[in-house]
């Protein structure tokens, strides 16, 4: 077996309709500073108290693409795992994620249609969902 297959996650002839896996993370205040950095995204609503009391959510909030990164997580180490191809998601964003919330982020395969699998993506935390959506990766198939 090559270094590569060694590496790479699922090939497209291991995968399933109906094949799931999930990622969980308890969001930290330094989750929320150091996404704010990476990101550019510095809206007060994250990182001002003050502010944030005075909005509909009365409490700081994690960023949304927070959350959405979580199932980049699933994709890029889990399933399919490494060597897959993001093409596109979409999500839905349905209620915040505070500090100390554990985001829990489940995809589900869906279609296969040639080497484009398509995903249903939700995160979740507890019994609330957070975002949903649908993402499309591509994969490969395995070396001859």
């Amino acid at each position: 077996m090559s270094e590569f297959e060694k590496l790479h996650g699922y090939f497209l002839e291991d995968l399933s309709v109906g094949m799931t896996e999930m990622f969980a993370k308890t969001v930290t205040e330094a989750d929320i500073v150091m996404f704010a950095g990476v990101s550019g995204d510095t809206n007060p609503v994250h990182l001002n108290a003050e502010f944030a009391e005075q909005t509909m959510f009365k409490e700081r909030i994690a960023h949304g693409m927070l959350s959405a990164s979580l199932i980049s997580t699933v994709f890029g180490t889990k399933l399919p795992g490494p060597g897959a191809i993001y093409m596109n998601q979409t999500l839905n964003f349905k209620a915040p994620v505070c500090i100390g919330d554990t985001v829990v982020a489940k995809v589900e395969l869906r279609e296969i249609n040639g080497r484009r699998v398509t995903f249903d993506c939700v995160c979740a935390v507890g019994d609330t969902v957070v975002l949903d959506g649908e993402a499309t990766l591509m994969v490969a198939k395995k070396p001859s």
